[in-house]
């Protein structure tokens, strides 16, 4: 018989928390192993455990649901983030996949879509809740319409930001292209300036963000 599916729910209402519990516990190929009722416990739980898959609300106490989706994108870790929210506006969505969300079930329907959301994302799959799938539409759309990173660069440039996804420092990717450190600070400030990227530490979040697009 194949090992179940092992799964996180983390969500700060007891009540919905057992209820989703029960279902999935009742379907065969699904294991809750855990639960949290804030985003610290959720994210520290999913580093221990490694589910599969993490249900995690969109709005919880001390870390939201989509901060612990970030977090598990940046730091690599392997388990599916679902996301569950009260919420259908289109920013939150793209935000959302933004983080790595593969799966995005709106609360209300949650009991009735739930389980062929684990189904699809287990498959690879990923699974919006029907009456938002316009704005997958119009991700899609835009991302087509929308000129990709590699061609806003320079060959250089494109190098560089594939190396600082790497998290390679500026010293780092001197040495490797046999280039002075400060034209690498440079190639930083111009890639930085024509992707938009502002702020501390923002190149390297958007370069891991963005990996696939750049290799």
């Amino acid at each position: 018989m194949p090992t179940p599916l092992t799964i996180l729910i983390a969500d700060d209402h007891p009540i919905f928390r057992k209820g989703l519990r029960q279902l999935i516990d009742a379907e065969a190929g699904y294991r809750v192993v855990a639960e949290a009722d804030n985003g610290e416990d959720a994210l520290r739980r999913i580093e221990a455990l490694s589910p599969a898959i993490a249900i995690l609300d969109g709005h919880m106490p001390k870390v939201s649901g989509l901060e612990v989706a970030r977090a598990m994108r940046d730091r690599g870790l392997p388990s599916i983030a679902v996301f569950l929210t009260m919420y259908k506006d289109e920013e939150m969505f793209n935000a959302a996949l933004d983080a790595g969300v593969r799966g995005y079930v709106l609360k209300d329907s949650a009991i009735t879509e739930i389980l062929g959301c684990l189904a699809a994302v287990a498959a690879g799959k990923p699974y919006v809740t029907g009456e938002l799938s316009h704005y997958l539409i119009n991700r899609r759309s835009q991302r087509e319409s929308a000129p990709s990173i590699t061609s806003r660069l320079t060959p250089s440039e494109v190098r560089v930001l594939r190396m600082i996804a790497l998290y390679k420092t500026s010293k780092e990717i001197a040495e490797e292209l046999h280039i002075d450190p400060r034209t690498v600070d440079n190639h930083r400030t111009n890639i930085a300036s024509k992707l938009g990227v502002r702020g501390s530490h923002a190149l390297l979040k958007f370069a891991v963000a963005h990996k696939s697009e750049i290799y």
